[in-house]
């Protein structure tokens, strides 16, 4: 039996909790649920045999999503701190596992300095649709324009400075009356969107060969991709669609009660996420399958090429596509906030900050972190070892602060107590309240095997990216 004897510290200040459960999934699913899940899991799917990906996507979501998501959550409700001092509050003297506090604190700007450009970008592309600038363009003019669009720092600038200005602009009202009031308002229209946009393209004509493509499993596409690589990339969209790893979703478990049981919260957060993605299936594919020949595999430049073409293709498309790009906006603002709110609180604790002083600050230097990103859209000939400016900003966070991030979250919670939390500390502070819980049968697997398979999920990243294979 392990003995209990964690360090835990208690904040001086109340910590600000969440009006409901409610306010909790979205605001999580809503850090979760990014363009990752819109813009990504449809190309990847298409890339990888649909239906089979699919299968093989959702398996790996239960055994490596789920069992992070819940120590990320433990983490954050049972030190009451921000990543960066989380660690500070559960450690043992003389420990050094709050270095990856500041890891992860680095990793949030990081992830920002790209994402933030993208999501400005969402805006542009919202506006050019809505007032009909893409309307009447060939495939080549379309694509004309994204790369001119791109090169307009000016036009990228001023867009993502409105994006982070409104992102600490909600922050600064604080988790209830900014962040929750928000991220309800905006996660619910966005599901509300996407079931209506969906239900629109799945009536199209020969949608139907889309939706089959996505939901019936082939196993003739496993001879096409490759059985190694359907595993491969079903495994790792189920690992970064959930955000794991960086203590995004450690904040928020801070500002939770202990009524819920956080495997099942866990749970819930996972499935919202899901449905979302499996709704921007639905909208994509069958779009593809009606006006672009069942072409499904086209990569990146889906959300900014292929389905304006589309668009300009169906009937009512300018509405929408206007209707797209707005939930595409809120899907990756959703995540901004979240991101936000985890620089903000760990400034505020660590350098003792008010959360206004906070905010200003940060919006500063983010805006100025993000110029590197938006001159290599402008000069897309910067580059070094083969990848760009946003290239190697994603390639950090994605394959090495992220993965490496959960790993060091695993075995944070699963090491005996004295080497890390310990097992005891953990199961202890996630069983509390009602729901599903961590059951002790399910050591084994968290201690021993899910630590491999998230280290060679980071090794086959790395490898991966340079071409190894």
């Amino acid at each position: 039996m392990e003995k209990d004897n964690s360090m835990q510290t208690v904040s001086a200040k109340p910590r600000e909790k969440l009006n409901s459960r409610l306010g909790f999934l979205l605001l999580s699913a809503g850090c979760a649920i990014g363009i990752g899940n819109v813009w990504k899991f449809p190309y990847v799917a298409g890339q990888n045999g649909g239906g089979i990906f699919v299968l093989f996507y959702l398996l790996f979501l239960v055994i490596l999503g789920i069992p992070v998501l819940t120590m990320e959550f433990t983490l954050g409700r049972a030190s009451q701190k921000s990543p960066m001092l989380l660690y500070q509050a559960l450690q043992k003297p003389g420990q050094k596992w709050h270095i990856h506090g500041y890891a992860s604190f680095a990793g949030s700007y990081l992830l920002m300095m790209f994402y933030t450009v993208i999501t400005g970008m969402m805006l542009l592309y919202l506006k050019a649709t809505a007032f009909g600038e893409l309307d009447g363009l060939t495939p080549s003019g379309v694509a004309s324009f994204n790369g001119a669009l791109q090169q307009d720092y000016v036009a990228v600038g001023v867009a993502t400075a409105i994006v982070i200005v409104l992102g600490f602009l909600v922050c600064a009202f604080g988790v209830k009356k900014g962040l929750e009031r928000v991220t309800k308002v905006m996660m619910i229209a966005l599901l509300f969107l996407m079931i209506g946009i969906a239900i629109y393209c799945c009536c199209m004509p020969g949608a139907i060969d889309g939706i089959k493509f996505l939901f019936v499993p082939d196993t003739s596409k496993i001879q096409e991709v490759g059985l190694g690589n359907v595993i491969v990339a079903a495994m790792n969209q189920s690992f970064f669609t959930l955000s794991l790893g960086m203590g995004s979703m450690a904040i928020f478990g801070s500002y939770i009660g202990k009524d819920r049981a956080l495997m099942g919260e866990a749970v819930s957060v996972t499935c919202l996420d899901t449905f979302v993605a499996i709704m921007s299936g639905l909208i994509i594919l069958p779009a593809c399958f009606a006006f672009n020949n069942g072409q499904t595999d086209v990569g990146p430049n889906l959300i900014f090429v292929t389905l304006p073409n589309i668009f300009n293709s169906m009937p009512g498309g300018r509405i929408i596509g206007s209707l797209f790009f707005v939930f595409m906006f809120f899907a990756a603002f959703s995540t901004v906030l979240g991101v936000f709110e985890l620089i903000i609180a760990s400034a505020c604790e660590k350098f003792n900050w008010s959360r206004t002083k906070s905010c200003i600050i940060n919006g500063i230097l983010m805006c100025v972190l993000c110029i590197p990103c938006i001159v290599g859209f402008a000069i897309p000939s910067i580059s070094f070892l083969g990848k760009g400016i946003l290239d190697w900003e994603d390639f950090i966070v994605s394959n090495i602060i992220l993965p490496l991030g959960s790993l060091v979250f695993v075995l944070f919670c699963t090491l005996k107590a004295g080497k890390g939390w310990g097992w005891n500390n953990f199961t202890t502070e996630a069983n509390q309240g009602k729901g599903l819980k961590v059951k002790n049968w399910m050591r084994i697997y968290m201690s021993y095997i899910l630590p491999v398979i998230i280290f060679a999920l980071f090794v086959v990243g790395i490898l991966q990216s340079f071409g190894v294979f």
